[in-house]
């Protein structure tokens, strides 16, 4: 048999095996979730930690799959947007449970969420990409396009409501928080177009796969791509409302060792950001550094430029209050990190010492999150 012919066997047979037990374990897990077993007992929460990290691993599997047949820059686009709609219902579902005292829910979780992939997934991406490739190039304009729609969602989300006047605190009036909406999903829109259509070519993988001439391309058929598709998002729900329900036993881990509850939002979200940040790194180590930077910032204006539009709808409907402005040290941490990225990402070609002070930046966050 030639090379070619049984390198591609090999990865068929390697992801149909694969395919198998990604379909099983976020079903095993579904079961576990309902059968109320998470919250009676400690065996079961490290049995659902552990299917929790499997379903990770499922997601990411079926993302690339999904990723494969759709091509670049679809594929990241497809398990951006998957996470995100996820993410925005259980947090409209805890803000409808909990009412007033979820009002900063929303705020705290894209922030976290935002800092975590801008510092962390960004800078493992670039340390780890660098420490195998060196040097490893991508497409400085995709990088604009992204960061320059990102800082103006962030803007107008984040931190304008501390600011503005016609509502004392950190609070948008309706007409502010729907022109704020309409803004994010104007901008966020107008991403999508140029990443799909109009700029395509900007974010497409620079520098080739390391083995692209190894391994010939997978083809995968129908049944396959939407079966991967269907359990992307079974397995990306069950990440979720695992997250959820561990939550208590988190948080009562962190209180025992007297750290702030607000920690809990920060390991909810790194949980939640698990399949994009695997994916992620996995394609920096390939040298596909392009790839990982469309994950990234497209996870994070989506989390952003979906999050709010959709939780300020239902907040206008049910007359619910939604704090959306950071405190100054808050914004001056995202300032931070945002300018590190648009300089770390300006010339077109990674760094490890970018992706060191990048994750120093998210060590900042935390640290100050415990010793404010």
């Amino acid at each position: 048999m030639p090379i070619s012919n049984k390198n591609n066997w090999q990865k068929h047979f390697y992801m149909k095996q694969l395919l198998q037990w990604t379909i099983i374990i976020p079903a095993l897990a579904w079961i576990l979730f309902f059968s109320g077993l998470v919250d009676n007992s400690s065996f079961f929460q490290i049995i659902a930690s552990i299917l929790l990290i499997l379903s990770v691993m499922s997601a990411v599997h079926h993302s690339e799959i999904i990723a494969e047949r759709v091509g670049e820059p679809y594929g990241t686009i497809i398990l951006a947007i998957s996470i995100t709609v996820i993410e925005v219902s259980i947090i409209v579902s805890l803000m409808l449970s909990e009412g007033s005292a979820a009002a900063s829910l929303a705020r705290d979780t894209v922030y976290a969420a935002t800092m975590l992939i801008l510092n962390g997934i960004i800078g493992l991406c670039l340390l780890i990409g660098g420490l195998k490739h060196y040097e490893q190039n991508f497409s400085v304009s995709s990088v604009t396009i992204g960061l320059v729609s990102l800082v103006s969602i962030i803007v107008f989300t984040l931190v304008f409501p501390t600011f503005t006047e016609s509502v004392k605190g950190s609070y948008y009036s309706i007409p502010q928080l729907v022109f704020a909406s309409g803004a994010c999903i104007i901008i966020y829109a107008s991403f999508l177009f140029a990443q799909t259509s109009r700029y395509r070519q900007y974010f497409l993988t620079v520098g080739d796969d390391e083995n692209e001439d190894v391994v010939e391309p997978i083809a995968i058929d129908n049944k396959t791509f939407y079966t991967s598709l269907v359990f992307l998002i079974v397995s990306l729900g069950i990440v979720v409302l695992l997250a959820k329900t561990l939550s208590p036993t988190i948080e009562s881990i962190i209180v025992s060792y007297h750290l702030p509850k607000s920690l809990v939002g920060v390991v909810i979200a790194a949980i939640i950001l698990l399949p994009e940040a695997i994916a992620a790194i996995i394609a920096a180590r390939k040298n596909r550094l392009q790839t990982s930077i469309n994950l990234a910032l497209g996870s994070a204006l989506a989390s952003i430029g979906l999050t709010i539009p959709s939780v300020a709808a239902v907040c206008v409907l049910m007359d619910m209050p939604i704090i959306l402005g950071l405190d100054i040290k808050s914004i001056v941490l995202l300032a931070l990190s945002v300018f590190t990225v648009m300089l770390s990402l300006s010339k077109g070609k990674s760094n490890i010492v970018y992706g060191v002070v990048l994750l120093v930046n998210l060590f900042a966050f935390i640290f100050l999150m415990i010793y404010p």
